[in-house]
């Protein structure tokens, strides 16, 4: 008797392209028109894979945050940060930065002076993940993990790893800590493998890589730039490589982003860099940045004169 198949993917939602920060593109699968928010992820940027050429790369110059977390995630370049309270650090690949914002931050991410001189490669991510409301007022905070520092494994059969950012994973627990129960991998097969997720929470599957991958008990195929958002109505996540030829005798690797959080479950108002509880508390955090509350990091007018080069160095270039 075989058993009944569970419809686990509620919906696949495909990356719209926007511009963003400074004027890099972005594949932004969340929010999109199907899908405003899954609690507690506000949002999804999947930054390039893109190669700049020498004086053409940007990132995102002083901008304000409060009541939430930045999550960034390089794969290939780099990201140089600093904040309005004197923190500062290079992101090289393979690093994770999770920056709690909390009460409020100015901060800004520009490509390292190599990667802006000599041009190069760059892919990464950024996720948002909300804050309940007893820590939207919280200290801002900085996790800045080497990759050394983040602990991966391999399934037994050796065809899947999984790099654990967040969360634990068959006792594999991460260094980073978090305000709520969350799960963020790295997940890469050319196999199958079974993930199990604590129950109630929801699961996103972003699919990063060229190869697509078949995902959920029902095998829902994902093709690059493709987010699925599954139930798992209480059973393991499976995926699947997709074969390159009809035997299967030949699968090439998938990469795949997973997303798992316990919902928070509160209202939320959205204002730009701002995400709060009420409309009341977005309006004060506007007034404080306006008055200069969130303080301010020296080097701003360089920082934009930068940016502006390198835009018109892409726009002379014919690239968009």
């Amino acid at each position: 008797m075989t058993s009944k198949i569970i419809k686990q993917v509620s919906r696949v939602i495909t990356a719209h392209r926007q511009r963003e920060g400074g004027g890099f593109m972005v594949r932004r699968p969340l929010p999109s028109g199907n899908l405003d928010y899954a609690d507690p992820f506000l949002m999804l940027d999947h930054l390039g894979p893109v190669d700049y050429a020498p004086g053409e790369a940007v990132g995102a110059p002083d901008h304000p945050h409060r009541g939430f977390e930045t999550v960034t995630y390089v794969l290939e370049g780099g990201f140089e940060h600093r904040d309005s309270h004197g923190n500062h650090g290079v992101l090289k690949p393979g690093w994770v930065q999770w920056m709690t914002a909390g009460s409020g931050v100015i901060h800004s991410e520009m490509p390292t002076d190599e990667l802006q001189k000599k041009g190069g490669d760059f892919h990464g991510f950024q996720i948002w993940v909300n804050l309940p409301a007893k820590d939207k007022m919280i200290r801002p905070r900085y996790q800045d993990v080497p990759p050394e520092d983040i602990p991966w494994f391999k399934s037994s059969d050796k065809q899947t790893s999984i790099k654990v950012i967040a969360g634990e994973v068959e006792g594999v627990q991460a260094n980073i800590d978090t305000h709520t129960p969350i799960f963020m991998l790295d997940l890469r097969t050319s196999g199958k493998y079974s993930l199990a997720i604590p129950q109630g929470m929801d699961v996103l599957v972003y699919n990063y890589n060229p190869t697509p991958i078949l995902v959920g008990q029902e095998k829902t195929k994902l093709e690059e730039s493709q987010l699925a958002v599954i139930n798992t109505h209480g059973h393991p996540v499976d995926f699947e490589a997709v074969a390159s030829v009809d035997d299967g005798s030949d699968k090439k690797e998938a990469r795949v982003l997973v997303l798992a959080g316990t919902p928070i479950r509160e209202k939320i108002a959205r204002y730009g860099p701002f995400v709060m509880n009420t409309d009341e508390e977005i309006r004060q955090a506007i007034s404080d940045m306006q008055s200069g509350r969130f303080g301010t990091i020296p080097g701003s007018s360089e920082r934009m004169r930068k940016t502006d080069e390198a835009n018109a160095k892409r726009r002379q270039a014919g690239k968009q």
